[in-house]
């Protein structure tokens, strides 16, 4: 067992949505929070009542947010501050085809070169699944001083990771580059809502579908491809049960009775990348062999 003293730390960002919240303190998990700018109003993620101001605005239109990070020096300050602690850091963050934190964190860390072994890794994902691997990542740190061989269970780890989201709101699509203003604006007109999922990192546009029913048979054809699962998450944009989620579980209980289905809403950072509205599932899949 590592000692208390010199264990790695770990530290990613708010865009990580914990199923277990309590595993931040836990594991004494450093979490960098990102923050919005949208119609001149800036809100930051970790603060709840920031967060409900900026979801009830991003809900009314308008134009799409953008994302903050903290700063290189910010960061750099808190790569300093835990390394009075330990000496060796594992920083893991949001996918940086989605968001350009992770150079950021890279310039943070080359301020302490020489002093601090930190290691700054693309989780090539957000949300649920960037939360996984950092709790993968902090409980395997507890039971070793190798800094290597923790970053190279996370690479393991990140190609069993899976998201499709269902977007309605088609200006967050064109925003992404994934839809010219001409599609969007006919794709507007005909109520299609594309499917986007994470690969390699990367947001890319998948089928489109035109009703409810189309978007859930999609999400269940996207999770039946799975034989084995550990996870698998539903997220929507509301705390109050979603219509269409509750008959995406209904379906997916048809399938796999004596599983549960989480549903949760999706951070604000979440909600920045997919817009209002969406419908998505993560999927963890099972370590071949092990059947969760």
């Amino acid at each position: 067992m590592a000692t208390s003293g010199r264990r790695i730390r770990i530290v990613t960002d708010s865009s990580a949505h914990f199923l277990d919240p309590s595993v931040i303190e836990r594991y004494q998990i450093t979490v960098l929070p990102l923050s919005f700018r949208l119609d001149g109003q800036v809100y930051r993620e970790d603060r709840p009542a920031d967060v409900e101001r900026f979801m009830a605005a991003l809900r009314e239109g308008g134009p799409a947010p953008e994302i903050l990070s903290p700063s290189a020096d910010e960061i750099a300050e808190v790569y300093a501050r835990l390394n009075r602690e330990t000496d060796r850091i594992l920083s893991l963050h949001i996918s940086r085809e989605i968001h350009g934190l992770w150079n950021i964190a890279r310039t943070a860390a080359d301020r302490l070169l020489g002093r601090c072994d930190i290691r700054v890794v693309d989780s090539g994902t957000m949300a649920v699944g960037l939360a996984l691997l950092v709790e993968a990542a902090a409980r395997y740190a507890e039971t070793t001083y190798s800094l290597d061989d923790v970053v190279r269970l996370i690479r393991k780890l990140i190609p069993r990771l899976y998201a499709v989201f269902n977007v309605p709101n088609l200006n967050y699509l064109r925003r992404a580059a994934l839809m010219g203003y001409a599609q969007t604006v006919l794709g507007e007109m005909l109520g299609i809502r594309p499917f986007v999922t994470i690969e390699e990192g990367r947001l890319v546009a998948m089928e489109k579908v035109t009703s409810d029913l189309g978007t859930v048979d999609k999400l269940v054809e996207f999770v039946t491809e799975f034989a084995m699962v550990e996870h698998i998450v539903i997220l929507q944009d509301k705390t109050e049960p979603n219509p269409l989620a509750a008959q995406l579980v209904e379906r997916l209980r048809l399938e796999f009775a004596d599983r549960n289905y989480p549903v949760i809403p999706y951070k604000a950072s979440t909600a920045c990348v997919f817009g209002p509205g969406a419908l998505g599932v993560m999927v963890f899949e099972a370590e071949f062999g092990k059947d969760a």
